[in-house]
């Protein structure tokens, strides 16, 4: 048996994460002064509200080493865990999940770093689960899942820059420019992290961009899986859908929420695609 495990920033759809029984760790969040638990004491929703309110941008930490070995040790001695974390160089969880086998004692974890976040992180745990519903060994897995993470695609239009002046990484100057020019920034993956790619003006133009950015990175979508994420803003998502279902022909189309670790960085109206 193989138990299957990832950190709550994956952002799969619930119905999945049962299908598959995959089990999450969360990551904590702290905004208002007060600390929850991603995905078990905080709704998206919930969350999304309380940020666009806030002066400050929330914080996000890993799950403690501790967290990641007390699910590690329900598994001992009931076959092999394969456990999945949000890119390296963008969190301190996989160090932590590393950490968590030690203290767990449980010699039958592999801890994989996605190099990915939101749903790029999300399709790479649906593949393993997959395949490990369908009997493949856990070293066929790992070899398939090392291949697919380095084609992997995600691409992050962020419609607001409001969180990266919050967050100190821009001036509130070059931000309210940003805003009074209608500033939209396309960002993609680059081995782990999120890069600028196209800073554009207008919302419906860097939309477009975005659709024929996802093209520019693949010739034949027939056997790819698309996941999109969406920071409250179901409208352009499923527009989105819409637009890549009709040009690209992609095997399946999944949308979700954003969970709340991710939009803290994608901001208001974010969207992700990965592939």
């Amino acid at each position: 048996m193989l138990h299957i495990v990832t950190d709550s920033s994956a952002d799969i759809p619930t119905s999945l994460i049962k299908r598959y029984n995959i089990h999450l760790v969360p990551l904590t969040l702290h905004i208002n002064k007060q600390e929850y638990a991603e995905g078990v004491d905080i709704t998206p929703q919930t969350f999304y509200r309380l940020m666009f309110s806030s002066q400050e941008l929330p914080k996000t930490s890993q799950p403690s080493p501790a967290r990641f070995a007390e699910i590690f040790k329900q598994f001992i001695g009931t076959g092999s865990t394969l456990c999945f974390t949000v890119s390296s160089k963008l969190s301190g969880s996989y160090q932590s999940a590393c950490l968590g086998k030690e203290l767990s004692g449980n010699a039958q974890v592999t801890v994989f770093d996605t190099l990915a976040g939101s749903i790029g992180h999300g399709l790479q745990v649906l593949k393993a689960a997959e395949m490990a519903m369908n009997g493949i060994s856990l070293d066929k897995i790992t070899t398939i899942l090392t291949s697919y993470r380095q084609e992997m695609k995600f691409l992050i239009l962020l419609d607001t820059l409001e969180n990266i002046v919050k967050g100190g990484r821009l001036s509130r100057f070059q931000g309210s420019l940003a805003k009074l020019l209608n500033i939209k920034v396309i960002l993609h993956n680059v081995d782990g992290n999120a890069e600028i790619l196209e800073k554009l003006r207008g919302h419906q133009h860097a939309l477009q961009r975005l659709i024929e950015l996802i093209g520019e990175r693949c010739a034949d979508f027939s056997d790819r899986t698309i996941g999109i994420t969406h920071v409250d803003n179901i409208k352009d998502a499923s527009y989105l859908a819409g637009e890549i279902q009709k040009r690209y022909r992609p095997k399946n189309i999944l949308i979700n929420e954003m969970g709340s670790v991710i939009a803290t960085y994608a901001g208001k109206a974010g969207l992700i695609v990965a592939f």
